[in-house]
């Protein structure tokens, strides 16, 4: 299936019947699952700027960060909107993209509904994120991606490692304090680094989209399948390090299902989101879903079935060799400084972000964020719904203002 060599091809072989099982299903391919099959490749052609943002007008330039443990990733910097004439007007906000997402979720939809558009429109000093493995994010300065160590790595050290090096790049480059948004695995990542000194000080405020540092209150049934059958332990087994939905062998596994294999945190409930705009699945498809590890994946499924929001989990030995105790250390949010303005939008039928473990991380929270509920958002809803623009961006716009004192004017 993979070609001589290949992981697949050497999977015991029980595995893959459950497997397929796993991912076919009672669906039918659909024209989505085609899409991804026959995806365009200009979306691999050139960098974020130059697929996305410079044809829509703004001024978009590319920038190369390199972590602590060598991962080289990209960083998109928007200095003002397409009609601005005066670089760096606004204070800088720094965008969090999710799981199997990169920064293009941010422009994905139109100039009037995708976030980064809006912010950079409304004065706004927009610097965004791609972590590692994402199309944007591939280097490293000695492994490649055919390399296992590539991708040994979970959310765990994308708070540590990945949001350290580009927080500090940007703040160096603006001597300013950064206002944080994050999505999903992006607020993740953010909650974790807000227990780090060194990444809050330079963190103004933080603005969370479906904010998950819990998840044991998780009702996607497509996610829970996969825990139940150890799916991350499973592809381990078979040797599958990498997830990438692009390539030949995920391919036709995933045309085995009628669920989408994009946005694996969000659209295999993709019947839950309020206001997803459907019609446009196949131009997304261009972009995303971007790469990620297996590990991650196993991290998340930990928390699900652990119900804690800790290190990744080694094992007895493996985590007295790295932690020093035989349980993986938990992130306390506690520790998060209660002069951190913190705004949190989160939607009634969020199958991953649940409004239970949300009012958990609510109380665990020295601080009270300011909250925005909607009863019938799901989760890519805040980043993709046609309407996010005046239901999300308008409250969120407003807190990121009067952390800084601006005009609102949105």
């Amino acid at each position: 299936m993979v070609g001589p060599g290949g992981a697949l091809a050497a999977a015991p072989r029980l595995l893959l019947p459950l497997l397929f099982c796993f991912l076919a299903g009672d669906a039918r391919a659909s024209p989505a699952t085609d899409a991804l099959r026959h995806v365009s490749n200009r979306a691999a052609a050139g960098g974020l700027c130059e697929e996305l943002l410079l044809p829509q007008g703004y001024l978009c330039t590319e920038h190369t960060v390199e972590t602590d443990d060598g991962f080289l990733l990209s960083l998109q910097h928007i200095p003002h909107g397409k009609n601005g004439v005066t670089d760096n007007a606004g204070p800088p906000v720094f965008l969090q993209h999710g799981l199997f997402q990169g920064g293009d979720t941010w422009f994905i939809n139109s100039n009037e509904q995708s976030l980064g558009y809006i912010l950079a429109d409304n004065g706004f000093d927009v610097w965004i994120g791609n972590v590692r493995g994402t199309r944007w994010s591939k280097g490293h300065s000695t492994l490649s991606v055919h390399d296992k160590l590539f991708w040994d790595w979970s959310w765990q050290d994308l708070a540590e490692y990945d949001l350290l090096a580009m927080l500090s790049y940007v703040y160096t480059v603006t001597q300013s304090k950064i206002l944080y948004v994050g999505h999903s695995q992006g607020t993740i990542m953010g909650l974790a680094a807000f227990t780090k000194p060194e990444i809050v000080e330079m963190i103004s405020s933080a603005a969370l989209l479906c904010p998950i540092s819990y998840l044991d209150h998780v009702s996607a049934s497509f996610v829970l399948r996969a825990v139940a059958m150890h799916l991350d332990q499973m592809l381990i087994t078979m040797g599958i390090h990498q997830l990438n939905f692009r390539s030949a062998a995920m391919i036709n596994l995933s045309l085995l299902s009628g669920k989408i294999f994009i946005w694996f945190e969000s659209h295999y409930e993709r019947g839950q989101n309020c206001c997803f705009n459907s019609s446009r699945i196949d131009y997304y498809l261009e972009y995303e879903p971007h790469p990620s590890s297996t590990k991650n994946m196993r991290h998340l499924f930990q928390m699900i079935r652990k119900g804690t929001f800790a290190k990744y989990d080694y094992g007895w030995v493996g985590n007295i060799r790295c932690y020093g105790q035989l349980h993986p250390p938990p992130f306390d949010l506690s520790s998060i400084p209660e002069s951190l303005p913190i705004w949190m939008g989160y939607g009634g039928l969020d199958a991953l972000a649940d409004v239970t473990d949300v009012e958990r991380t609510i109380k665990e929270l020295r601080s009270t964020p300011e909250l925005l509920y909607i009863g019938d958002y799901g989760h890519i809803d805040f980043i993709m719904s046609v309407k996010a623009k005046d239901d999300v961006y308008v409250d969120l716009m407003r807190f990121l203002r009067a952390q800084q004192g601006m005009h609102s004017s949105y």
